[in-house]
């Protein structure tokens, strides 16, 4: 197909006006590598490294093109051949891809280190010597809004078993993730507490580990398969309804296990078991749960909190669960959902896009937040830690109102629950 619908879906398109930096381009030029026409040579590597993978594509596609298979695809054929790789870099994405996401108790680790140098001072000093300067200008600005870290998990705070509240409607499966169980933990945490009110018991599966997103758009595929198949054992063994992901990335690969797997036949029907039963956090509360407990607007003039939402690419595009975070704010007693212009275009953050494509990553940042502006919103809410820390970054260097916020959607929610006077009932089994 080569129609050219998906090029005015295409973020780097609509920046660079570029036909090799559309889908159809990046297209043509695998085919021509596959052809023997071209040499996957260093601007094809680099090419394909552009693509942002937010599938903004797909839904555009009137043939149903798989475009983020084919990135996936030809990606993982470039690190398997590739000899570009310097030292360093094999070093660095071999300790990150293979020595710490895998790996829950380092990522716990990793979490506590973040806490102590939060929490012991050494943040306040390294600011105030401008120590980050020393660092490339996006980590540096990055470093500025990391959340305040727990330094511990979902798990070790609530227990691996939390009973519904009320009328029980099922059992869920909490996948807690690897950065978000690492700097998120009390949003995996509220996330609990929502489905518990909502009437689900919940379980978190102490053997799941990384979703192995990052891995598969990397070119890691085989590491990514290795990862899916321990979190399909995990949450098979947990006897689950469904399994709940309230990170849009994460999300996005755990619905398409039974792809990521589909040439091993021993494994596909688990797969496909998993994949069917995946289901983002919003969509899940507003379709499946009972209704949850808000908290009613207080004081007759009170002027509504005003918010817009940021989709998640992955939760809209590949999830297709645009709808349900929107008729949950929607549903909140004095909020006011202003929608944002091109909300579902992509932010910039793309898992670590915006560290290792920072001018592109910008470029977008900079116009989102124009249009972030213009709805003049108390809150920007979105459903992706990535798309979160982007968004903070947003608020940070271009925002009009220093007052703004970014927020993740369940955070928002749990602020605005009339909780009940009995705890959580937390049992470890």
């Amino acid at each position: 197909m080569r129609c050219g619908f998906c090029l005015p879906a295409c973020p780097t398109f609509r920046e660079t006006g570029l036909e090799a930096e559309s889908p159809r381009g990046r297209i043509a030029l695998m085919k021509a590598t596959v052809d023997d026409v071209m040499e996957p040579d260093v601007p094809f590597e680099e090419q394909m490294s552009h693509c942002l993978g937010c599938r903004a594509c797909e839904p555009a596609c009137p043939a149903d093109v798989k475009y983020g298979r084919l990135i996936e695809q030809a990606r993982d054929a470039i690190e398997l051949h590739t000899k570009q790789h310097r030292g360093w870099v094999k070093g660095v994405r071999k300790l990150v891809f293979q020595g710490l996401f895998p790996h829950p108790k380092r990522m716990e680790l990793l979490g506590k280190g973040l806490k102590l140098y939060q929490r012991s001072g050494l943040r306040a000093v390294v600011r105030k010597t401008n120590a980050t300067k020393l660092l490339p200008k996006q980590l540096g600005d990055m470093e500025r809004i990391l959340p305040d870290v727990a330094g511990k998990g979902v798990a070790k705070t609530l227990g691996t078993r939390i009973a519904a509240k009320g009328e029980r409607v099922g059992t869920v499966g909490l996948f807690r993730g690897c950065l978000m169980d690492a700097m998120f933990s009390e949003t995996n945490r509220k996330t609990a507490e929502l489905l518990s009110e909502a009437g689900f018991d919940v379980v978190i599966p102490e053997a799941q580990n990384c979703c192995g997103a990052l891995h598969a758009h990397s070119g890691e595929t085989e590491q990514a398969k290795e990862l899916a198949k321990r979190n399909i054992r995990a949450f098979r063994e947990a006897g689950v309804d469904a399994i709940v992901s309230n990170a849009g990335g994460c999300g996005a690969i755990l619905v398409e296990y039974d792809h990521l797997l589909h040439e091993e036949p021993e494994w596909l029907e688990e797969a496909q078991w998993f994949a069917n039963r995946t289901k983002d956090i919003s969509s899940i509360l507003w379709n499946e749960g009972r209704t949850l407990p808000f908290a009613k607007q207080t004081g007759s003039g009170a002027e509504p909190v005003k918010v817009t939402y940021q989709d998640s690419c992955h939760l809209k595009n590949v999830m297709k669960g645009g709808a349900a975070p929107r008729k949950l704010l929607d549903s909140l007693p004095g909020v006011e959902l202003v929608e944002m212009k091109d909300a579902g275009s992509c932010c910039g953050s793309a898992g670590i896009y915006n560290i290792t494509q920072p001018d592109m990553a910008n470029r977008l940042l900079e116009k989102k937040m124009d249009d972030a502006n213009s709805t003049t919103a108390h809150y920007i809410v979105t459903s992706n830690p990535g798309c979160l820390l982007q968004m903070k970054l947003g608020i940070e260097r271009h925002a009009n109102d220093k007052r703004m916020q970014a927020v993740h959607i369940v955070d928002f929610l749990h602020e605005r629950i009339e909780h009940s006077n009995r705890p959580i009932d937390k049992v470890n089994r």
